[in-house]
């Protein structure tokens, strides 16, 4: 099925920028909440990022015109029975999104498309409590959305086929790379993501510097280091991510005692959006931010270690990705490797001039020598430990 009719139910960030990015291709969009105020800023954000763009002569004045036209905001549900597809991206809240679900699912036509822009949460147990789970899938957007090409297409046990063409052409159309993955606690991307934010934990509880983890993870390549994109991300969403996978994976990606992350959550230290995370972020006289170690609160876990070396700090980090990235290939969440290969280049940034991506980079240490590090760090737990 075309999508000729689509609809974003939720004007919060990542909402509005679904939206903006199918007005922008042309598809009549309509964008849904019972907040006038939510809607009004959404029209704000929306209208400012056509006009960067207009600016940066990425688009035209037409195009800018035709997104604008094609964009409709409303807090009631008129319409939806004309509707292909909708994406549901209110807040990431299990009760709340299968309550909007249910409730949506008996405007709509029987062959419209229903979504859910879930980052997180089992798209089976959603789907259990609808009258068509067959209609219903999972179309995991990044954020920010409109620089984010990856689309995680999150397939049900019941997802149809149909279902599944329908979204992939639809994340197609709007110009991104989608995905399929079956349905998992965090479905690809963040399931490959936080092992490796495990490796991370365990080191700074070991009172290894948080500059120096980070410092040796962008010398190999990768476009910031762990605690960098942690405060990026913010320490709500990693508690809320983490949750999931240990209770998903407990065998493995259970912490024995909180994360840092839950520590620094715990006072308030968010990420940049507080100003302080595992960094303070202040801006100088040119507006440019800076960011130092938040020494006051990282003090609490201990000195620098200075027997461990830089290639000790790489590989606790990086075998927990390795490992839970075979598992998943294992385990058939996603078709093929070239699907890993994509995920983790769009999705995680993954340094694209090793051996080629993620997957390269693993056929390239070899079996044999896998084998011989995870031995090394097997006294770590699960995610050093595979086959």
């Amino acid at each position: 099925m075309s999508v000729k009719q689509f609809a974003v139910l939720g004007a919060g960030v990542m909402g509005s920028g679904i939206a903006y990015q199918a007005s922008l291709c042309g598809i009549p969009t309509r964008l849904v909440d019972l907040s006038d105020e939510a809607l009004k800023r959404a029209e704000r954000q929306i209208t400012n990022l056509l006009q960067r763009q207009l600016e940066r002569q990425r688009i035209d004045q037409v195009t800018l015109s035709r997104a604008q036209s094609c964009l409709v905001t409303q807090n009631d549900q008129a319409g939806f029975e004309q509707l292909d597809l909708l994406v549901e991206a209110v807040v990431e809240s299990e009760q709340i999104k299968l309550a909007v679900l249910q409730q949506t699912e008996r405007t709509l036509a029987t062959d419209a498309v229903l979504t859910t822009n879930t980052s997180t949460i089992s798209i089976d147990r959603l789907a259990g409590e609808l009258e068509r789970p067959e209609r219903f899938c999972g179309l995991h957007f990044f954020n920010p959305v409109a620089q984010m090409q990856l689309v995680e297409v999150i397939q049900g046990t019941a997802t149809s086929e149909q279902t599944l063409e329908t979204c992939v052409e639809f994340a197609l159309s709007l110009g991104k790379k989608p995905v399929v993955v079956r349905d998992c606690p965090g479905f690809l991307v963040n399931r490959v993501l936080f092992p490796y934010f495990h490796g991370f934990d365990l080191l700074v509880k070991e009172g290894v510097a948080i500059e120096r983890i980070d410092s040796v993870m962008e010398t190999f390549g990768w476009p910031m280091g762990p605690a960098y994109l942690a405060d990026l991300i913010g320490m709500d969403v990693m508690v809320g991510a983490d949750r999931v996978l240990q209770e998903g994976y407990p065998e493995r990606m259970a912490h024995k005692e909180p994360s840092v992350f839950e520590k620094l959550l715990e006072v308030g230290q968010l990420g940049q959006k507080t100003g302080s995370g595992f960094y303070s972020y202040s801006q100088n006289e040119k507006g440019e931010r800076l960011r130092e170690p938040n020494v006051d609160l990282l003090s609490n876990w201990g000195s620098e270690v200075s027997s461990i070396s830089d290639e000790d700090i790489f590989w606790r980090m990086m075998l927990p990705m390795l490992t839970e990235s075979l598992r998943a290939l294992d385990e058939s969440v996603i078709k093929c490797s070239d699907d890993l290969q994509l995920a983790a280049a769009l999705g995680l940034g993954f340094p694209q001039h090793q051996e080629g991506g993620l997957w390269g980079y693993i056929e390239s240490i070899g079996r044999l020598r896998l084998q011989q590090l995870l031995a090394r760090y097997s006294d770590l737990g699960g995610l050093y430990q595979y086959g």
